[in-house]
C-alpha cells in the first residue's frame, strides 16, 4: 500500500466536451494497493484510517490522470517539424521515406526507444499507436512498450497501392503477419492489437477485406485508420471508391466500424458520415496541431458532439508538433475559439477530459482516465521548476480550475515530474 498526497484534479463524469465538471481536492490522499486506487479523501482523515504506510508527498504541483493519446505514429518521431506542406506532399517527401527505413530492425529499435521515451516524457500513459508497415518493426515496438510499462494498442500498417513499393504488402501476407503479431502481443500485459490500414487511399477492397478477417479472428482487436483529413485526400478516395457513399463508408462496407474503431482527423466530415459513426459507436481522434501544421482545416467539434460522435485527442506525431497532450488540448481550445459561432466553447475541465477520460472511453478502458476509487493509478505529477511561468501561475491560481487552465496553457513535457501506470513509476528508456 502507498498513499499519494497532493492536489488531485480529474473529470470522471460526462462523455462529451461541453459542461464537463472538474473534481478537485487540494490536500487529498489516494490510497493505492497493487496499482489500483482503493480510497480517496482528505489526507489527514485518510492517513488516520490507513496508519503506518508509505506516503509519497506530491504537494507543490498537481496530480492529474495519465494522458491518453489516441493517434500517434511510431515511425515518424524523427520527422516532427517538417512544416509547410499539405498532407499528400508531406507524406511523399517526409513521412514515407522515413517509414521505409524501418525495414531495418536495428533502425526500428532505435526509433522505438525514441518514440516510447517521447510518450513517457510527455506524461502519456496510454496510446493508440499507428505501427509500421514492417512486421519486425511492430514486434520491436511492442517489446519496447512492454518493457516501459505503457499501455499501448498498436498493429501492423496495411497498404497495397499508392505508396512506395517497400511499404506495400499483399492481403494474404498482411493477414498472416497480423495474426502472428496478435498471437504474441494481444492482451499480454498492457499491450493490445489494432487492425491498421493506413487509409483507404492506400488500401484496396481486397486489403480491407483482409483487415476485416483479422478483426474477426483476433478476439477483442481494435480498428484504427485515417478519414477525411485533407481535401485532396478525400477527393482521391472518392475516385478510388466510386461505389462508396462517402469516405467513412469505405470502411463500413467491410464491417470495420464498431465501438472498437477509432478514426483519426475527420475534419471534412459530412452529416451522413457523422450519423454513421455515431450509430456504429465509433470514435474520432481529433489531432489539432497536425490539422494546423498541414493546413488540413479546422475540426467541426460542435457538429460531432451534436450528432453524438465520441471524440478524443491525438498528437499525430510526426505531422503533429510534439508528444504533449497538454499542447493538443490547448490547440483544440484555440481552434474552437477561432471558429466563432461554429465552434464549441471549451473550458479547462472539457480539455482535461478530452486528454484523459475521453481517450480512455474511446479505447474501452473504463478503469483508467480518472483518479476515482477502483481505477488504475495511471497518473502524472505536474511540477514545474521554480520560477518558470507555470510555477508562478500555479502559485497564484485563483481556483483549481484556474490552475488547470494555466497548466494547459503553459505546461509541457518539462513540467511532468513523474509518471505512473498501474501504480508503477515509469522512467523513459
Amino acid at each position: 500500500m502507498t498513499i499519494f498526497r497532493g492536489t488531485v484534479l480529474d473529470t470522471p463524469d460526462g462523455t462529451a466536451p461541453g459542461g464537463i465538471r472538474l473534481r478537485s481536492e487540494t490536500d487529498a490522499a489516494l490510497v493505492v494497493v497493487d496499482g489500483r486506487i482503493t480510497a480517496r479523501g482528505p489526507f489527514a482523515e485518510t492517513l488516520r484510517a490507513h496508519p503506518g504506510h508509505d506516503v509519497v508527498d506530491l504537494r507543490g504541483g498537481l496530480i492529474l490522470p495519465g494522458l491518453v493519446d489516441t493517434h500517434v505514429h511510431y515511425p515518424q518521431v524523427r520527422v516532427i517539424g517538417a512544416l509547410g506542406l499539405p498532407l499528400l506532399q508531406w507524406l511523399d517527401e517526409w513521412a514515407l521515406p522515413e517509414e521505409a527505413r524501418l525495414e531495418s530492425t536495428d533502425y526500428a529499435r532505435a526509433v522505438a526507444e525514441e518514440f516510447v521515451r517521447g510518450l513517457v516524457s510527455a506524461g502519456t500513459t496510454t496510446a493508440l499507436v499507428f505501427g509500421s508497415h514492417f512486421a519486425a518493426a511492430v514486434d520491436v515496438l511492442f517489446e519496447t512498450a512492454a518493457r516501459s510499462g505503457l499501455r499501448v494498442t498498436a498493429g501492423l500498417v496495411a497498404s497495397d497501392r499508392s505508396l512506395p513499393e517497400p511499404l506495400l504488402t499483399t492481403p494474404d501476407r498482411f493477414y498472416d503477419e497480423s495474426t502472428a503479431l496478435a498471437e504474441r502481443w494481444h492482451g499480454v500485459g498492457r499491450t493490445r492489437y489494432a487492425v491498421t490500414p493506413r487509409f483507404s487511399y492506400s488500401a484496396s477492397d481486397e486489403m480491407l477485406d483482409a483487415c476485416a478477417s483479422v478483426l474477426k479472428d483476433v478476439d477483442g482487436a481494435w480498428f484504427t485508420s485515417h478519414v477525411n483529413e485533407n481535401v485532396a485526400e478525400v477527393t482521391a478516395v472518392a475516385q478510388l471508391f466510386a461505389a462508396a457513399e462517402h469516405y467513412v463508408g469505405t470502411y463500413d462496407r467491410h464491417g470495420l466500424l464498431g465501438s472498437r474503431a477509432v478514426l483519426a482527423h475527420n475534419v471534412h466530415a459530412t452529416d451522413p458520415e457523422l450519423d454513421l459513426l455515431a450509430g456504429r459507436g465509433a470514435s474520432v481522434s481529433h489531432c489539432p496541431t497536425s490539422n494546423a501544421s498541414l493546413g488540413s482545416g479546422m475540426f467541426p467539434m460542435r457538429r460531432h458532439v451534436g450528432q453524438g460522435v465520441r471524440i478524443a485527442l491525438g498528437s499525430d506525431v510526426g505531422a503533429g508538433t510534439g508528444f504533449s497532450m497538454l499542447k493538443e488540448a490547448l490547440q483544440a481550445y484555440l481552434v474552437q475559439q477561432l471558429l466563432g459561432p461554429d465552434g464549441l466553447p471549451l473550458t479547462a475541465p472539457d480539455l482535461l477530459h478530452l486528454a484523459t477520460r475521453s481517450g480512455a472511453l474511446a479505447l474501452g478502458l473504463d478503469d483508467v482516465g480518472d483518479l476515482g476509487v477502483g481505477k488504475q493509478f495511471d497518473a502524472i505529477w505536474v511540477r514545474p521548476a521554480v520560477g518558470l511561468p507555470l510555477d508562478v501561475g500555479l502559485r497564484h491560481a485563483a481556483s483549481p480550475e484556474d490552475a488547470l487552465a494555466k497548466t494547459i496553457a503553459l505546461g509541457g513535457p518539462a513540467d511532468i515530474a513523474a509518471v505512473w501506470v498501474g501504480g508503477d513509476r515509469l522512467t523513459p528508456p
